[in-house]
């Protein structure tokens, strides 16, 4: 009977620790808070149901599940960063009020996890290194699969891929990544792509991706995915990863602790940041609840300065740019300290989501400098853990839609749905009917992709027949050749180019029936598509390369595309060139096929196509080496420890000679020893590290140290230079040895 008693307790304590009641809704103010006119701020989730969220996904039934990094910086030494404290959590609100009072931890136990996608019927989540996919059984964990072991490494979570986006071409994408996933007949596949951005990545309607780096708020490729990197000896520039406007002012409300905002035009005159820091979280608007004008804007976080920007964008036949909507105010901007907007999400009701971590310590210890640690302490963010909030934003006095029931729609109601106004809808009814593998769907499906007035319904069409393994050269043939707007008739040639085997006269005629539409979107993807035929028949498709190529001799995306298509053939087309332009001056091409060519001849591959293990960056590396060899002796925060070792902070054997201080570690050290005047009697001596650490592990700790403790710049030091001092050992050094070495040149 006890045992009985014992197992009820245990279950019971399971049920309490697994799911968190939020009860009554927090009485969480916005007055502090200033969005754009005609919208409001609505709260969907806090704390305590949600602590430190950076990503989340909505499930079939609108419930968001979010991913907590409960573990980073929860104080400004990063103590418990590798503690299993991270988890993913299932937000559900049981009165329809709009606020979640209920939260599931659906996975527990997760060392700094930072993406998750709702994908193939199960979840799909980032816990690095690892990318895994589980199945979801009653909202518990089932099934689980490791579908990369490398899919997050680079040691900081500044530096991890993220974002596990499914885009419209059945493919997930990843930001501060160049590989893409696709589960396909029961096998899980992982193929190049380019590298884009740092932290959050989203799309437009027809499948254009969009992401941002630090300093830069919003970069983008100007084509669909994968179309110019076809040659293996050729790295795009022109089509792909491009900054989308060069303005990125900043207009925050209140001056904002950012990590170097001592270096000159960082911050105003009145201590306002000027231009973004730490950009992340981009987004494509997609949904249908704002104005229309609101459509494909773009929106992006700046976390430091509690803000999120709106851009619009413009697209040409061969470019895409972003003007920012305001040149006075942001779309949503707070004087609340604790705001820190990481991510951004289209809502199943066609809201935005406004992902708040709302952290107080938002740089990541290994690049945090001595003048943000002390800001940070002013202020008192320090102290901020434990919050976490999900906002909902929405256009004033438009009801917001209603999600559908997808887990009961049947297939004429799920491709009803690949024609509704709200991206997130339509995306999840095409992922739906792929996953029900049935093929009775299709004749409807071809009729929409080739009749539909509506080009996105008929491009998600497409892609549902794609995911149904069910294309034919003859449908995509007949759809690129439809007097359709182009950008229907570029994803049929892009799909087309697995079916050009065979199809050889009649893709020749397809080519030439393009040209005579003289359409510049068209002639851009027909020039990027013509690879495996430029090889198979060349005398037949070199003209058509060479017309592309001298009607757009001065756009750059063209010559790419040109290039992309000529793979092994960049001698044969760079004299056929030479030949049609005889006499006059060379051109990009030519510059372009010169290099390749020397590429290929030096067996030097687009980086994308090379398997290589992720770096880990300097500094991060020099933090991980502090920690395990340093930390015990000078303490986690460079403060020293009584009796034994001395401070680093503010030590001019840390800011002093460069070489000096490789010395130390090289050769050990041992006491009394004078710091700053004030003597320290240290019982242990400092170990040399000579045979511990290698050239360039020396100079990763120095370049940390640097970072962590320095005010002022200093002199870097090379691992060349430290091999050099290693011939130089003296023995254990003492006060007196590096007074001598003060002056020593650096």
């Amino acid at each position: 009977m006890k045992m009985r008693y014992e197992v009820l307790f245990y279950c019971v304590l399971l049920l309490l620790t697994a799911c968190k009641n939020g009860g009554q809704k927090p009485n969480i103010s916005f007055e502090n808070y200033k969005v754009a006119d005609g919208f409001e701020i609505e709260l969907a989730a806090a704390e305590p149901l949600i602590e430190a969220p950076v990503a989340i996904d909505f499930d079939n039934q609108g419930r968001i599940w979010v991913v907590e990094m409960r573990g980073f910086m929860r104080d400004l030494t990063g103590t418990g960063d590798e503690a299993p404290s991270g988890r993913i959590s299932i937000l559900e609100d049981a009165d329809g009020d709009g606020f979640a009072e209920r939260s599931t931890v659906f996975i527990d136990s997760l060392v700094l996890p930072r993406a998750l996608a709702h994908a193939y019927g199960g979840l799909l989540y980032a816990a690095p290194p690892f990318l895994w996919f589980v199945e979801s059984n009653d909202d518990k964990p089932g099934k689980k699969t490791l579908v990369d072991s490398s899919y997050a490494v680079g040691g900081s979570p500044e530096a991890q891929a993220n974002g596990l986006m499914m885009n419209i071409d059945n493919w997930i994408y990843s930001a501060n990544s160049h590989y893409k996933y696709r589960l396909k007949d029961g096998k899980w596949l992982k193929e190049p792509t380019t590298f884009r951005g740092q932290f959050g990545i989203t799309k437009d309607d027809i499948g254009r991706l969009y992401y941002n780096y630090n300093t830069i708020q919003l970069a983008g490729d100007y084509v669909l995915p994968n179309l110019l990197i076809n040659n293996p000896y050729f790295k795009p520039k022109e089509g792909v990863n491009k900054v989308l406007t060069n303005n990125q002012r900043v207009y925050p409300l209140h001056p904002t602790v950012v990590n170097r905002g001592y270096v000159e035009g960082v911050l105003d005159k009145d201590s306002l940041l000027t231009k973004f820091t730490a950009a992340c979280g981009p987004l494509i608007y997609r949904g249908d609840q704002f104005p229309d004008d609101y459509k494909l804007n773009a929106f992006a976080c700046e976390p430091q300065a509690n803000l999120v920007k709106r851009n619009i964008l413009t697209f040409e036949a061969d470019k895409t740019t972003a003007t920012q909507a305001w040149n006075d105010r942001e779309f949503l901007a707070s004087t609340d300290e604790g705001f820190r907007p990481v991510n951004l999400s289209n809502g199943p009701d066609g809201a935005l989501y406004v992902v708040d971590m709302h952290r107080g310590i938002m740089e990541y210890r290994a690049f945090t400098t001595p003048y943000y640690n002390n800001g940070i302490v002013a202020r008192k963010l320090d102290t901020l853990v434990n919050a976490g909030r999900i906002l909902r934003v929405k256009a004033k006095g438009k009801k917001a839609g209603e999600l559908p029931d997808l887990v009961k729609s049947s297939n004429s109601e799920l491709m009803t749905l690949l024609k509704s106004e709200n991206g997130w809808v339509r995306d999840r009814a095409q992922q739906l009917l792929i996953l029900k593998q049935d093929q009775s769907v299709l004749p409807a499906l071809e009729k929409m992709a080739q009749n539909s007035g509506n080009i996105v319904a008929a491009i998600h069409a497409l892609y549902v027949i794609e995911g149904l393994n069910a294309l034919s050269f003859e449908l995509l043939r007949k759809l690129a050749a439809a007097d359709k707007p182009p950008m229907l008739t570029a994803h049929a040639l892009v799909l087309l180019q697995k079916y050009h085997a065979g199809n050889v006269d009649a893709m020749a005629a397809l080519a030439k029936n393009l040209l005579d539409k003289k359409d510049p979107v068209i002639n851009l993807y027909l020039a990027a598509t013509l690879g495996s035929l430029t090889t198979t028949a060349p005398q037949t498709f070199m003209p058509i390369l060479l017309q592309l190529a001298q009607t757009y001799r001065d756009k750059p995306v063209y010559q790419e595309a040109v290039v992309s298509s000529l793979t092994g053939l960049e001698e044969d087309f760079l004299q056929v060139l030479k030949n049609a332009g005889a006499g006059k001056k060379p051109g990009l091409l030519d510059t372009l096929l010169a290099d390749v060519i020397k590429n290929r001849q030096d067996g030097k591959m687009n980086s994308i196509y090379v398997q290589a293990k992720t770096p880990v960056d300097a500094r991060t590396n020099g933090l991980q080496l502090y920690r395990t060899n340093c930390a015990s002796c000078h303490g986690v925060d460079g403060d020293g420890l009584e009796h034994l070792g001395p401070p680093l902070k503010g030590s001019e054997y840390v800011y002093g000679p460069t070489s000096r201080l490789a010395m130390i570690i090289l050769n050990g050290l041992e006491g009394p020893i004078h710091i700053n005047g004030k003597l320290y009697q240290f019982n242990n001596t400092m170990p040399n590290f000579a045979n511990n650490f290698t050239d360039s592990q020396i100079a990763d700790i120095i370049k940390y140290l640097h970072n962590a403790y320095v005010t002022t710049p200093v002199k870097p030091i090379t691992p060349e230079k430290i091999k050099e001092l290693r011939s130089k050992k003296t023995g254990t050094l003492t006060e007196k040895h590096l007074l001598e070495m003060a002056n020593a040149a650096e």
